[in-house]
C-alpha cells in the first residue's frame, strides 16, 4: 500500500529511501489523479517493497510541500533514486513509462 507523505515525513519516506521512489502529487477531486492512482496500485502489486516504493502527497493537505517541488499541475510524479530526483512527469503516465524511468 502506498505511503502518504507529509512535510514532516518526506525526508524519511523519500529522500532517505534505499529503494527507488515514485512520489505522486495528487488531489481527491482530480479525475486524472484517480486514474494515475490505479496505475500506481498495479505497480505496487507487481513489485516488492525492496524494488519500488510508492509515496503519495495530497496537494490540498500539503500545499507547501507541493510548492517546494514546483508542482503546478496534477497529477505530477517525481522519480527518486538515491534521494535525488531522476525524472519528473506531469499528467497521467502508464506503467511502462514509470518502469522505464527506473530501468525496471
Amino acid at each position: 500500500m502506498a505511503v502518504t507523505a507529509t512535510k514532516s515525513t518526506y525526508e524519511a519516506e523519500v529522500l532517505k529511501s534505499t529503494v527507488p521512489v515514485v512520489v505522486d502529487f495528487w488531489a481527491a477531486w482530480c479525475g486524472p489523479c484517480r486514474m494515475q492512482g490505479q496505475i500506481l496500485d498495479q505497480l505496487e502489486k507487481e513489485f516488492s517493497a525492496d524494488q519500488l516504493k510508492i509515496v503519495k502527497v495530497n496537494v490540498d493537505e500539503e500545499g507547501e510541500l507541493a510548492m517546494t517541488f514546483g508542482v503546478q499541475s496534477i497529477p505530477t510524479l517525481l522519480f527518486y533514486k538515491d534521494g535525488k530526483v531522476v525524472d519528473k512527469a506531469i499528467g497521467v503516465r502508464d506503467a511502462a513509462t514509470i518502469k522505464k524511468a527506473f530501468g525496471l
